[in-house]
């Protein structure tokens, strides 16, 4: 089995997945370890999105989901959500540059509509710049909810239907996920949460139905590339058998 060493200098087996997801979980409980404002701990959260997606194009992973922001997540105090999309603002320009120079085109899985115009426009530009790259694809889910795309989906196909585009006789699981936010890409093979919490906390529903799960204790901020590798090494190590036996 053939191996390839990364920038941090250690070694990988060649079967990596497909489509890494991730739930970025622990930004506020390490501020709050430190005795930090809120805020603080997503702002270091974003330098580990940086090393991790670094990380990933090294390793010539195809595809990262990271969910960044949840519909959920508006719930939360007005002045943390404002700081959250100011963050994520300068996150993308100080990124872009970066993005377009390492092949890594950006994407958006959520409600699009429901984020701040600057916000959005930012997002559109990056989102432009970056277009013709081929290498990795970085998903951000924001304003993300599992039951939203799922109950938008159904809405598109049952509209389809009702008006003749479609019969509902031919619905089956290849027509769903092409009308999933995340059609025309693979489902996740692995799905990793930070911060110990055992739960999917209403991400990728549909797409998760076979992915492997890692859970670890590690807040997002602390999360390393040292240790995302030893996750995928265990992952190879998985037998993936999708409901069926050994041959």
């Amino acid at each position: 089995m053939s191996s390839k060493t990364t920038k941090i200098g250690e070694p990988v087996l060649a079967e990596l997945p497909r489509h890494v997801a991730i739930i970025m979980d622990g930004n506020g409980r390490w501020a709050k370890k430190r005795l930090l404002n809120r805020v603080k701990g997503h702002e270091k959260g974003a330098e580990t999105v940086r090393r991790i997606v670094r990380t990933c194009r090294e390793l010539n992973i195809p595809v990262l989901t990271l969910y960044a922001f949840s519909t959920e997540n508006w719930q939360r105090p007005a002045t943390e959500v404002k700081a959250l999309m100011a963050l994520l603002k300068k996150f993308l320009i100080e990124e872009e540059l970066e993005l377009k120079q390492n092949n890594i085109r950006l994407n958006i899985i959520g409600q699009f509509q429901r984020l701040p115009e600057d916000v959005r426009k930012t997002i559109e530009r990056v989102k432009s710049s970056t277009a013709s790259n081929d290498g990795l694809l970085l998903n951000l889910a924001l304003s993300y909810g599992g039951r939203t795309e799922i109950t938008e989906m159904v809405q598109t196909v049952a509209a389809k239907a009702a008006s003749g585009q479609l019969n509902p006789a031919t619905i089956d699981e290849a027509l769903i996920s092409d009308h999933l936010y995340t059609r025309g890409m693979p489902d996740p093979d692995i799905m990793i949460r930070t911060s110990g919490e055992m739960r999917i906390s209403n991400f990728l529903l549909w797409q998760l139905a076979y992915a492997e799960i890692f859970v670890t204790p590690t807040l997002w901020p602390d999360f390393t590339p040292e240790e995302f590798i030893s996750i995928l090494k265990s992952f190879q190590q998985r037998d993936r058998r999708f409901g069926k036996v050994d041959s």
